[in-house]
């Protein structure tokens, strides 16, 4: 069953990029509207189940959870802020691998606090790094236009990491249904402040914008955004974070027979070097467990 959703959250995260770039370059949505409606629908279609099987869930949410739900709400808004609107700036198959490196800030933030990752981990992160490399080469950043969509991207997965380790605070007492929807709920809110401030509109677009953003929600939101919310509630955030990596083949597919961009030359290589890190480091991992357990005691849930 793990297996199955992990699945279907990669494929669901795959075709945002695809997906985003079709709708930014075929209408007139915005990237903040795009953003706005899919965590606020989210939010919505999440709450139902949630209100009918735990009606009084959302009052028993606790300051801690809510704080943990409120810090990955606004990593998340500004995380769709920086990766839509680089995919405006540079391709599909840059602008995904670059927001797809949130693996690496994630072992970077954990270091920080003072877990100590294993050395299958770290090599296991460098290989699937080097299909990263693989599948986007070395044409990143080929114009300034470019660079900056690049570098938006590359904060994007900044906040991406920081949104899936607070994520994973939160869902260690958090059912998926309730976490999902206040993080959405209050995302699509920062989102919509953010909206008022530069001037975005949220609606008046065309029936194919609309059709767009339902299509975005559906796929990355509702399927791609909440499979991985509720994997991290069995699984570390790091390793979450690696299986997301597998967007990075999957978007250059989808853009490449969709939008007719050019499919990366390594991206076969690519990703069974993504693969093949992915299985080091889980190897890694159930090998450093019981040290990680200790480090996570002595730091608090915090």
């Amino acid at each position: 069953m793990t297996l199955l959703i992990a699945a279907l959250g990669v494929l669901g995260v795959a075709s945002s990029g695809p997906l985003i770039a079709g709708t930014l370059g075929a209408t007139s949505v915005t990237a903040l509207a795009i953003a706005f409606w899919r965590n606020a629908i989210g939010a919505v279609v999440m709450a139902g189940p949630v209100i009918i099987r735990e009606p009084k869930a959302f009052g028993q949410i606790t300051r801690r959870e809510f704080g943990w739900s409120a810090v990955a709400a606004a990593a998340l808004a500004f995380h769709f802020a920086c990766f839509i609107t680089a995919l405006q700036l540079t391709s599909v198959a840059a602008a995904t691998a670059l927001v797809c490196l949130q693996s690496g800030w994630i072992a970077v933030f954990q270091m920080f606090r003072g877990t100590r990752h294993k050395w299958p981990v770290l090599v296991g992160l460098g290989i699937a790094f080097g299909g990263v490399v693989a599948i986007t080469g070395f044409d990143m950043g080929s114009s300034p236009e470019a660079l900056l969509g690049d570098l938006l991207a590359l904060a994007g997965g900044a906040l991406a990491g920081l949104y899936t380790l607070a994520g994973g605070k939160a869902r260690q007492s958090m059912g998926t249904g309730t976490y999902t929807t206040l993080c959405y709920g209050m995302c699509a809110v920062i989102v919509a402040g953010m909206a008022l401030f530069t001037a975005q509109p949220l609606s008046g677009f065309d029936a194919g914008g609309w059709l767009g953003i339902i299509a975005i929600t559906v796929c990355a939101q509702l399927v791609g955004h909440t499979a991985f919310n509720h994997l991290l509630a069995t699984m570390s955030p790091l390793l979450v974070s690696m299986i997301i990596l597998l967007e990075i083949p999957g978007a250059a597919l989808l853009a490449a027979i969709f939008l007719n961009e050019t499919l990366p030359a390594g991206t076969y290589a690519g990703l069974a070097l993504i693969l093949a890190g992915l299985a080091v480091v889980v190897g890694g991992q159930r090998r450093g467990r019981p040290e990680a357990d200790r480090r996570e005691a002595e730091l608090g849930t915090d």
